[in-house]
């Protein structure tokens, strides 16, 4: 091996240095390189210097591709530290007669360097000073010619791309070609089709050198490192670039552990649900704070839907491709929010390539359950691309008399006429149909406190299912505008209208538990009909500048953020009890006891600035601030009562990398957030917006050759400003309160081996109050476990009689957590054991989940002092899926 290294690296300094052969290839129309190595050995030479085609490679496996540009009379080591980074704004995927070309769309494809190497069946080429400017963050495509499984370009640092192109049985042969007018190309070619591989018997075989085995890895759909993300910076960031936690949750989880909620999504990271864990609102706790849908985000837009009271409702997951969550406080980039961060809800975009997918689920409680996933191009030319997402599921629950039906489609159309600009239009319908309006839950004494009259059956209703009913239609429509002026500056605007009408509801509530312990006082709520909408607009400018010895990526923008409310009505009547151990249903409402009527409105206007330095390769520094104007009104539909209030804050952020190795990156950061507070203090003075604020300090790496990745975080977050008894007057507040939240968090997620994926996470969580005129001082906060700690790990075998087959383990362990700030009782710690079997052949797959595996009895959230929610039995749900 090291004879072949000296005449590979001869070569190249011959033709550095001969003027003859330099000229001869420089004069060449042909610029194609083609070498043969294995993964174990890499040698970079220029692409102007040899033919490589008339080298005989000893070797057998895949092909890989290496070039400098050209430098006359350096050495390509000087050649990479003198050039300059080039800007990669597009990838393009095209189909050939031989296979695929990928294109790498760049102004000068000379000036690029690649390295290239093979792993399992998979070609893998890093460009080792290009950045990519693609809105939608890395870009992925499927299947798009037979035998290759899929094409990924992502970034691995802020200097460096990497293209991995996998065989669906083999590594592919790769060519690579400069096009003058679009950039760098790899012809990709399936080893299952062509002769172009060298045949055993036209190898040399170096002495003890073992023989390569092409594996099969794990499907092309189940990576489950995310090496970069938008919702930390606005911008496509490598994580570890980011001076603040974000974890993120992939597709391939969310199909792997046949998710059907945000919650059961951020189960993954350790984070726990305050509220029923049945298909309706979407409420967790992020760092011992209420994360309400408030701080959900939609591609990076506000969208709290929600949130609204009496129309709980849950996200569909049929149209997310991942979830992202920014931990701590994130008003810097979005705004009004509660200081335990935001989670954004980023979904599945066009692709170039058609793919065709469909699946059916069925499982206990009578789910049934379907949807189709299709995309590709509606032009030759590919400038016009389109998907479209679909389900229907209908299902009950292991609550009595609960059940849920829902339809939801989500179109996209993706139209870019030139390499420059691009603008999508998206939408999304859905129709839900359900008994239960809001999370009942049952009561804390005789479920995880003692009662004389024994335990309460888990499955109890105490509602009406005689007059529960409730029905939501839910509206999105946006779109998303992106142009590149150059190669350094661009320009995002971003849309959304949203909306929810709900038509006449009624809604059975429970209030208390009398004493003798099992009779419960309940209230009926008769809602009118109703409608939300949000309108969400984002406009930012990134620029990419030096100042002396400073890069700078400069981010700029405004946005505006409305929600009207209109009408909110709703009467409240009494309602006969309910003997919790013997529920007799159908009884007759009584008298009306009081009622609202009125409009609500929001407008939020958001100025915003953020500059991410690079002081040196090794260390950057982020700055950012932003201005908010918020002003909300309550109107009672009376000329002169109108409840109005105004409020205005600035969110500073600041965060520091350093780098001491390239795989490790040390950070520390200061951020802020406001959450606006609605209502006067005794004096008539309006509240002042809560504030957070929050330090932390970290570590984050990639290891095993970049496929795993870990962060452990330490972190002090407190909230002030929160509202209290005013201890003069008790039916006024007063905002002395403050809770503060200390911790530890680990997370890993990526590939152990081929086939082998893990995403695992610790929580160590101490949130107290720290000043209160009501709660003690050093009472815990509610529903956060000091220690709470997730894993799902999932193995596909990649070869052999049973490749295919696989399956997948998860334990979910949450600790103690106090039922309220009262801290009187607490909901006992639990674990939680999920599993899985997974069939996969070609397009085919088939899967069979199992949810609580041991059926454990648990309770997962507390609400106010009477509430708690059991947490789901056991559950298996099976599904076939047929993808193209």
């Amino acid at each position: 091996m090291l004879f072949w290294q000296c005449v590979l690296l001869t070569a190249s300094i011959v033709t550095y240095t001969h003027p003859v052969l330099a000229q001869q290839i420089a004069n060449g129309t042909s610029r194609q390189l083609s070498l043969q190595q294995t993964a174990a050995n890499q040698v970079e030479l220029s692409h102007q210097i040899l033919n490589l085609n008339d080298i005989q490679s000893p070797l057998k496996s895949a092909t890989s591709l290496l070039r400098t540009p050209r430098q006359q009379n350096s050495v390509p080591e000087l050649s990479l530290a003198l050039t300059p980074v080039m800007l990669v704004t597009d990838v393009k995927v095209n189909t050939t007669n031989k296979g695929i070309e990928v294109i790498l769309v760049t102004p000068n494809s000379q000036k690029l360097f690649v390295s290239g190497r093979t792993e399992g069946n998979s070609y893998i080429a890093e460009i080792k000073n290009a950045q990519l400017q693609l809105a939608g963050g890395n870009f992925r495509q499927e299947k798009p010619a037979a035998g290759i499984a899929n094409v990924i370009v992502a970034p691995v640092d802020g200097n460096t791309l990497r293209l991995t192109v996998t065989g669906e049985t083999a590594v592919p042969v790769v060519e690579l070609f400069d096009s003058q007018t679009e950039g760098l190309v790899f012809g990709v070619t399936p080893s299952a089709t062509t002769a172009q591989q060298p045949t055993p018997s036209q190898q040399t075989k170096p002495e003890n050198q073992p023989e390569i085995e092409l594996e099969v890895t794990a499907p092309p759909d189940t990576d489950y490192r995310v090496p970069d993300t938008t919702t930390g910076t606005r911008t496509l960031t490598p994580n570890r670039d980011i001076p603040q936690t974000v974890q993120v949750v992939p597709r391939a989880v969310i199909e792997d552990q046949a998710d059907k909620r945000v919650g059961d999504v951020l189960r993954n990271l350790g984070i726990g649900q305050n509220s029923e864990p049945s298909r309706l609102g979407e409420s967790v706790i992020i760092r011992g704070f209420d994360v309400e849908a408030s701080n959900s985000l939609r591609d990076g837009l506000r969208d709290n839907l929600t949130s609204f009271i009496g129309t709980p409702f849950q996200n569909d997951l049929a149209n997310i491709e991942r979830i992202e969550v920014l931990k701590g406080p994130a008003s810097v980039l979005y705004g009004n929010g509660s200081p335990g961060g935001v989670y954004n809800l980023v979904t599945k975009q066009p692709l170039s390539t058609p793919y065709y997918s469909i699946e059916g689920n069925v499982g206990s409680y009578s789910l049934y359950k379907s949807s189709i996933d299709f995309t590709g191009p509606l032009t030759s030319d590919k400038k016009l691309l389109y998907r479209f997402n679909a389900d229907y599921e209908n299902s009950g629950s292991y609550i009595n008399n609960v059940y849920a039906e829902r339809t939801f489609f989500a179109p996209v159309i993706t139209w870019q006429p030139s390499r420059d600009t691009k603008l999508t239009v998206s939408g999304e319908y859905l129709n839900s149909r359900q008994a239960e309006l809001s999370p009942l839950g049952l009561p804390a004494i005789g479920t995880i406190l003692p009662n004389p009259n024994g335990k309460i059956p888990p499955n109890t209703y105490v509602g009406d299912p005689t007059q529960d009913r409730e029905k939501v239609t839910v509206g999105r429509a946006g779109y998303r505008f992106e142009h590149n002026f150059s190669d350094r500056w661009s320009l995002y605007n971003s849309f959304s209208y949203a909306f929810v009408e709900r038509p006449y509801t009624t809604n059975v509530t429970p209030t208390s538990l009398e004493a003798d312990n099992r009779t419960v006082d309940r209230f009926e709520q008769i809602w009118g009909p109703t409608s939300v909408s949000n309108l969400s607009q984002d406009t930012h400018v990134v620029g990419k500048f030096k100042t002396g010895f400073l890069e700078h990526q400069l981010l700029i923008g405004v946005d505006w953020y409305q929600r009207i409310v209109s009408p909110f009505s709703f009467i409240i009547r009494t309602f006969p009890t309910i003997d919790i151990y013997n529920p007799v249903y159908g009884q007759i409402p009584g008298d009306i006891l009081g009622g609202r009527k009125d409009k609500e409105r929001i407008d939020d206007l958001g100025i915003y600035f953020q500059d991410q330095l690079a002081i040196a390769p090794n260390l950057k520094l982020v700055l950012g601030g932003r201005g908010d104007f918020e002003e909300q009104k309550i109107l009672t539909f009376d000329p002169s009562s109108i409840t109005a209030q105004s409020n205005s804050a600035f969110s500073p952020r600041l965060g520091i990398v350093y780098q001491p190795i390239p795989p490790v990156s040390l950070y520390a950061s200061y951020s802020r957030s406001f959450d606006q507070v609605l209502g006067t203090d005794v004096n008539n003075n309006p509240f002042e917006p809560t504030r957070g604020t929050q330090y932390e300090v970290g570590v984050k790496t990639d290891l095993l050759d970049n496929k795993l990745s870990a962060t452990l975080a330490l972190y002090q977050l407190t909230q002030s400003n929160i509202v209290t008894t005013d201890p003069n007057d008790p039916t006024y507040g007063i905002q002395v309160g403050e809770q503060r939240s200390r911790g530890v968090e680990l997370f890993f997620t990526g590939e152990l081996a081929p086939g082998w994926n893990i995403i695992a996470a610790y929580n160590y969580t101490d949130g107290r109050v720290i000043r209160d005129n009501t709660f003690k001082v050093g009472s815990l906060l509610t529903n956060t476990p000091e220690n709470s700690a997730s894993l799902w790990t999932t193995y596909i075998i990649p070869k052999g009689k049973l490749q295919g087959f696989g399956g997948g383990l998860g334990v979910f362990y949450f600790g103690d957590r106090q039922g309220d700030l009262t801290n009187t009782y607490t909901l006992p710690s639990y674990v939680r054991t999920d599993a899985a079997l997974y069939y996969r052949h070609n397009q085919f797959q088939a899967a069979l989940n199992f949810q609580n595996l041991f059926d454990v009895l648990y309770y997962q959230g507390a609400y106010n002092f009477n509430r708690v929610f059991r947490g789901e039995p056991f559950e298996v749900e099976a599904t076939l899926k047929w993808q193209l």
